[in-house]
């Protein structure tokens, strides 16, 4: 008979039996509570895209169908008829990739910066930096606006991804990430001869693309869905971004749920397509400190 490796020798064999039962019983309840909970998040999802597929009778019925009975793509089709909705589409998908390229590029600079390089003040730079994202956005908005403004970026492309280039939970993210890599292969590099850039093009980046892709999808979601930026900065409706857009959808059919959950249903799309691209990186990024040793 065969035990689970790991079990004391000096065990006799009830109670390796009572220990095997310990285990087991251990796993289940915890495959038992994380099925609730992935349920609990699942739910919502699943009945956005519900009631993207019913009428607008099924969608007001009460108790609620389970699945559509009558399922339809109506919904979607009269939310693309929508003036402007392709160019929210394309200035949300602009603004959200070109901030995410900037902010991991930028992010994984600076924090290999503070991660392997030693200046003056490094680490009281760090944390007044890292503490900039104790301040709420609310507070800067104002400035930030006026600021914008001045230099003509209104109504553009600039305006509504400068901003947000400079993240400081990026740098964090990337320092604390870049810490784990060990130095030597740093001091190798450069004893054969590779230069500064070199160094960080042929060697960090290679080694920090997991927490370069964590960065991409934290980064590529918040830009999507932020709203409250956007709002502020654009006031034609050709600028808008999606997330403004669907807002507005809103408030001109508040009641018109099929219709509000085909719109939900189409601007999560973009979320799962990223995710699911950098996944396997994703998992390497969000396990390496617990492999760490």
């Amino acid at each position: 008979m065969r035990f689970v490796s790991g079990a004391h020798p000096a065990l006799s064999l009830p109670a390796r039996r009572t220990w095997v039962l310990r285990i087991s019983g251990g796993r289940v309840v915890a495959v038992a509570a994380v099925s609730v909970l992935a349920a609990l998040a699942v739910i919502p999802l699943y009945w956005m895209v519900v009631t993207a597929l019913q009428t607008p009778q099924l969608s007001m019925r009460f108790p609620p169908e389970i699945w559509p009975s009558q399922p339809t793509l109506d919904n979607f089709r009269l939310f693309f008829q929508r003036p402007y909705v392709g160019r929210w589409s394309v200035n949300s998908l602009v603004v959200a990739s070109s901030v995410t390229v900037a902010v991991v590029l930028v992010s994984t600079l600076a924090g290999y910066t503070f991660a392997k390089k030693r200046f003056l003040g490094r680490n009281l730079l760090f944390w007044i930096y890292v503490g900039s994202m104790m301040v709420p956005g609310q507070v800067t908005l104002i400035p930030l606006y006026i600021l914008a403004t001045r230099m003509g970026l209104q109504d553009t492309y600039l305006g509504l991804i400068f901003p947000a280039v400079a993240a400081p939970f990026g740098t964090f993210l990337m320092k604390q990430f870049l810490q784990t890599l060990p130095s030597e292969i740093l001091d190798a590099a450069r004893i054969d001869g590779c230069s500064e850039f070199g160094i960080f093009h042929r060697v960090v980046m290679p080694l920090a693309k997991p927490g370069m892709a964590v960065l991409a999808i934290f980064t590529f979601v918040e830009q999507w869905n932020d709203f409250l930026w956007p709002l502020v900065i654009t006031n034609r409706a050709a600028m808008r971004t999606l997330s403004v857009g669907l807002a507005l959808v809103q408030e001109e059919v508040p009641l018109a749920f099929n219709l509000l959950m085909a719109a939900a249903t189409y601007a999560a799309v973009p979320m799962l397509v990223v995710f699911l691209a950098f996944q396997r990186y994703f998992l390497q990024g969000v396990t390496v400190g617990a492999l760490k040793g």
